[in-house]
C-alpha cells in the first residue's frame, strides 16, 4: 500500500499522535486534511507540515457531528477522493466507574465512539464510489481490557473494536480496508486532556505517558502496519504482553494487573 499522492483524512491532528502522523505523512508525499476542535491548533500543525500550501484545514468537533455527512459532502467537493480517513480523535479518563456521573459516561462515548464512526460512515460513500480506500482507527489497548479510571474510555474503545471488525468483514468486497492500531503507553499530553469525575481536565502529565513511547516511534509504527496491510496492530512497550497475557493466562494477568499503577 503506498502513500505518495494521496491525500489522508486525519482525525486530531492538533497534538499528540494525530499531529505526528499529519507530520510524517506529508513526508511521503501525502496531502492532508486536519481536523480537530482547536482551529488555531491546526494552523500550527499545518505550519510545519512538508509542502504545507497543499495542506487543508478543516476544524471538527466530535462531540457534535449531526451535520458531518454534509459537511463531509463539501469537503470531498473541495478536495477530491480522499484515500485514507485516520480516525485518531478522542478523549481519555482518570475518574473511577462509581464517581463518574452519566453525563461524563455519556460524553466520551460520544466522542470517542459515536463521533468517531459517524466521521467513517460519512466517508464510506465516497471510498466506494472510488473504488476503495482504507480506515486507520487509533484504539488502545484499553480496548482489549479494563483498567483503574478508564471505564468509560475502555468501554468506548471496546466499542470501537466491535464496530469496525464487523465494518471489515462488510467492506472488503468493496475494497475498502480496516486497520485497527492499538498503542500501549505513548509520550502524548491524553493524560493532562483526560476527564475527571467532574468532567475538567485531569491536568497531570502521569508517569505512565512521561515513561511512554516517543510519539513520532509510534506514528513510524501505525504508517508501517498500514504499509503493510496489518489489520490490527499492538504499539508500545512491555505493557503491550498484557494483552498476550490475559488471553493466554486470565488468571495470571489480573494477578498482575491489579498491582499496576492507574497514573
Amino acid at each position: 500500500m503506498e502513500f505518495i499522492g494521496k491525500t489522508a483524512w486525519v482525525i486530531g491532528a492538533s497534538s499528540g499522535i494525530g499531529a505526528e502522523l499529519s507530520k510524517q505523512l506529508a513526508e511521503k508525499g501525502v496531502r492532508i486534511i486536519l481536523s480537530a476542535r482547536d482551529e488555531k491548533a491546526l494552523n500550527e500543525v499545518k505550519k510545519e507540515l512538508k509542502n504545507t500550501t497543499q495542506h487543508f484545514v478543516f476544524p471538527l468537533d466530535l462531540e457534535y457531528t449531526d451535520d458531518i455527512i454534509t459537511k463531509t459532502a463539501s469537503l470531498v467537493e473541495q478536495v477530491g477522493p480522499i484515500h485514507f480517513l485516520f480516525n485518531n480523535g478522542g478523549l481519555s479518563q482518570r475518574a473511577t466507574a462509581f464517581e463518574t456521573n452519566m453525563e461524563i459516561n455519556r460524553k466520551i462515548m460520544e466522542i470517542n465512539y459515536f463521533g468517531n464512526i459517524a466521521v467513517a460512515k460519512a466517508i464510506l460513500p465516497y471510498m466506494r464510489k472510488q473504488g476503495g480506500g482504507s480506515i486507520i482507527v487509533i484504539s488502545s489497548i484499553a480496548g482489549k481490557f479494563g483498567f483503574f479510571l478508564r471505564s468509560a474510555y475502555s468501554a468506548s474503545k471496546h466499542a470501537l473494536h466491535g464496530f469496525y471488525e464487523s465494518l471489515r468483514l462488510e467492506e472488503e468486497k468493496n475494497f475498502i480496508s480496516v486497520h485497527i492500531m492499538c498503542p500501549g503507553k505513548i509520550n502524548t499530553n491524553i493524560s493532562k486532556n483526560a476527564l475527571t469525575e467532574k468532567g475538567e481536565k485531569h491536568g497531570i502529565m502521569d508517569h505512565n505517558q512521561e515513561k511512554g513511547m516517543d510519539v513520532t516511534i509510534c506514528a513510524q509504527k501505525i504508517l508501517s502496519s498500514v504499509e503493510k496491510g496489518k489489520r490490527e496492530k499492538l504499539i508500545g512497550g512491555k505493557e503491550i504482553l498484557s494483552v498476550y497475557i490475559k488471553r493466554f493466562f486470565p488468571k495470571l494477568f489480573h494477578r498482575i494487573i491489579k498491582k499496576q499503577s492507574p497514573v
